[in-house]
């Protein structure tokens, strides 16, 4: 008898818990939710719609769209259906398929006292029959994100740009990729410094955070690292560079973010190799990586994180928590409010770990 009524508790309890699956199942199939990728185009971009996209479809049985051109498209109802098949060999390209662009709807055009984009955007989402919207992008796109979840649409973002400076999060894929191009180009300047006997200043892009030129300029073996967040004087750089070739070196290497303070009407790298070659007589050569840093495939790690990214973003639609930004602390996905990233830049602390080591190998920052 005892047996027997365990049995039956069993099957009840499978039977519950089945059926508990079938609900939470069925309470998202059929739901409608779109994409968008704004902003700057990096790396990994294609592989974030793709997580979003598969899990939506493949786990949780969505439909799904992308709007074209980032927010433009929200705003003109201009979307492409996206299947199985359309998401399928895109991992490895870099850009976006949906295309992207800088609308920032919520600006008053100059000369215009009233805006009906916001109006439009959440007609179009009402009329599509929309249950949510990714928004994929850096830091306006999440300000932009946040005030359309005020406006009353179900919002998801997921954090992308190669400078690595959006808040709320430790990573943001494209960064991973772009410090891999940017070490890469070092490795090659420094055999034609050591030939030529130069002081070679690579230019790379950060115009608020230096995150690109930390991490390029220690993996890439720079002597001189300068980023935005750490104050600079520029005779002590032309100094160091001044010793290294009193002491036999025949060639120094400076690894430069785009932001650091400098005239208005010169790049970063110009205005070093000018006062280079003046304070110094050393001869100096400029390399500005610009554009490059942006384009082609993503590294291995990017791929991974835009993935992981994407379908915890599908799991956070289909669990109804909406209003949040995916983001990763150490090796863990989160969901961190927009409210609390928009606006916000996660900047060098100048203590940072590897900033230390590096000065303990001898790394000059400009600013001892």
């Amino acid at each position: 008898m005892g047996q027997a009524k365990y049995v039956l508790d069993l099957q009840y309890l499978i039977s519950k818990f089945s059926n508990r699956s079938k609900i939470n199942r069925s309470s998202v199939m059929g739901k409608k939710i779109a994409i968008l990728t704004a902003g700057g185009d990096c790396p990994g971009l294609n592989a974030a719609i793709r997580g979003v996209g598969k899990t939506a479809i493949v786990k949780y049985g969505m439909e799904v769209i992308g709007f074209t051109a980032g927010y433009s498209g929200l705003i003109r109802k201009d979307f492409v259906e996206l299947d199985e098949q359309k998401l399928s060999g895109i991992l490895t390209l870099g850009g976006t398929i949906l295309g992207t662009s800088r609308e920032k709807p919520f600006k008053l055009e100059k000369g215009l006292t009233h805006n009906d984009k916001p109006g439009l955007i959440k007609k179009n989402y009402e009329e599509l029959g929309l249950d949510c919207v990714v928004c994929i992008g850096g830091n306006g796109t999440m300000k932009t994100a946040h005030l359309l979840s005020q406006e009353g649409l179900n919002v998801i973002g997921i954090p992308k740009t190669i400078d690595n400076d959006v808040f709320g999060t430790d990573l943001t894929f494209g960064f991973d990729s772009a410090v891999s191009i940017a070490t890469e180009a070092i490795d090659r300047l420094h055999s034609t410094a050591n030939s030529h006997q130069r002081a070679m200043v690579i230019e790379v892009m950060g115009h608020n955070a230096g995150w690109i030129a930390l991490y390029a300029g220690i993996a890439g073996g720079g002597d001189i690292i300068l980023i935005p967040e750490i104050e600079y004087n520029i005779t002590k750089v032309c100094k160091t560079i001044e010793e290294r070739f009193s002491k036999g070196k025949v060639s120094a290497i400076v690894v430069v973010a785009e932001g650091i303070s400098k005239p208005e009407n010169m790049s970063a790298a110009s205005y070093l190799v000018s006062k280079i070659q003046q304070l110094t007589k050393i001869e100096a050569r400029e390399t500005r990586l610009g554009y490059v840093q942006r384009g082609g495939s993503p590294s291995a790690m990017d791929r991974i994180l835009a993935t992981r990214y994407g379908a915890f973003a599908a799991e956070l639609i289909a669990k109804g928590k909406f209003g949040q930004m995916v983001a990763i602390h150490g090796d863990v996905l989160s969901a961190v409010p927009l409210e609390e990233v928009g606006g916000k830049l996660s900047l060098v602390d100048p203590n940072h770990l590897l900033i230390k080591k590096a000065r303990n190998m001898g790394v000059l920052f400009g600013d001892e």
